[in-house]
């Protein structure tokens, strides 16, 4: 089997007569949640369950989620390709990532159902959050909208307690998503209020750089994405001029081998990485972006895709394993309610207080 750095102890075991039924599922959203790239009110995911002799009282569970016009893997006959690579890994007894580095949101499917039916539990990795014994702080996310959607949308976040705000912005006239800011900073100073906005490549090049000026004055934490990915050049140079720190998010996707991630960073050198198991590698590609980065004083945090509570509480778990006592920055997990049909994990189910989130375990 191919091998990858295991700097993150991201060891997805070989499960002899492992075998894998695929169930597609469609999600849909207690309400529309609007991108600069158009909006969304369902969501299709595919559930993988894995089974083998060797346990015959268990059954792994994994989500694979591509985002339609994003993911890398987001191609035609999607769930063939799903069969085709499940039955790969049947054959092999686990996971070939030289093969499955393309295929983003199907590895962590497959990684997720693996571990979990080789741990017996949804405890994926030991940590004092999967134990429920110490919280991830996270971000309140803002979806696009109305103007005053959006500004009800901020004071339900900062009601339930969220102390760093995300705004998804690019949709409206920038001047009233500016005036969402300065509402936000007139009531709430820079040590009250974490604020993140994220253009999703929103900003054409001609203006990147004037909106960065305009949005910096309100003490914003970063902006994603500011403008549509493979501009490496233009991208670094709003990197090195903008006062406002950016974080790479689409930027990412598709940069599957560990050369190629060393180049990206290198080039454009970016503040912060943004990171989604289901776009960036699974949990060993989002492992080695982390440490990449690391090297090279980039910062990082992990967010979830959109992906039901079977991907959510997985990506949880990981990103408090590869961070540990590290966990620095609000990650973005606060997505784990948007659905009226949500899939349950039985076993360790996460919830929100506060703007942190908490693992509850029902097993």
């Amino acid at each position: 089997m191919t091998t990858e750095t295991d700097m993150n102890e991201i060891n997805i075991p070989n499960i002899p007569q492992v075998k894998i039924r695929i169930e597609p599922r469609t999600f849909h959203f207690k309400s529309p949640a609007g991108t600069s790239r158009g909006v969304y009110t369902t969501r299709k995911s595919w559930l993988l369950y894995a089974t083998s002799p060797l346990y015959p009282d268990r059954c792994g569970v994994g989500e694979c989620a591509p985002l339609p016009q994003l993911s890398c893997d987001d191609i035609p006959e999607y769930e063939k390709t799903l069969r085709a690579l499940c039955d790969m890994v049947e054959q092999q007894g686990g996971i070939d990532y030289g093969i499955l580095r393309p295929y983003p949101s199907i590895l962590f499917g497959l990684e997720t159902a693996l571990l979990h039916l080789s741990k017996g539990s949804t405890l994926l990795f030991d940590t004092p959050f999967a134990k429920g014994e110490a919280p991830i702080p996270v971000n309140g996310l803002v979806w696009m909208g109305r103007h005053d959607e959006m500004l009800a949308r901020m004071e339900e976040k900062i009601a339930q307690g969220f102390r760093c705000i995300k705004l998804k912005i690019g949709a409206i006239n920038f001047e009233e998503e500016l005036d969402l800011v300065k509402r936000l900073r007139d009531r709430f100073g820079i040590r009250e209020l974490q604020l993140r906005v994220d253009a999703n490549g929103a900003f054409t090049t001609d203006e990147a750089l004037y909106k960065l000026e305009l949005l910096a004055q309100y003490g914003i934490h970063s902006i994603e994405q500011p403008i549509k990915p493979k501009q490496w050049g233009m991208m670094a140079m709003l990197c090195r001029e903008s006062p406002l720190p950016i974080a790479l998010d689409e930027e990412l996707i598709g940069v599957n081998l560990p050369d190629m991630k060393r180049q990206v960073l290198n080039i454009i050198k970016p503040a912060y990485i943004v990171l989604k198991p289901s776009l960036h590698g699974g949990m060993q590609g989002v492992s080695d972006w982390i440490e990449t980065a690391r090297d090279m004083g980039i910062g990082s945090w992990i967010t979830s895709a959109l992906e039901s509570n079977v991907g959510l509480n997985a990506i949880a778990q990981l990103t408090a394993h590869l961070y540990g006592q590290r966990i620095t920055q609000a990650q973005g997990l606060g997505t784990g309610l948007l659905y009226t049909d949500n899939t349950p994990w039985q076993g360790h189910e996460m919830t929100i207080k506060e703007g942190e989130a908490w693992m509850r375990t029902t097993e």
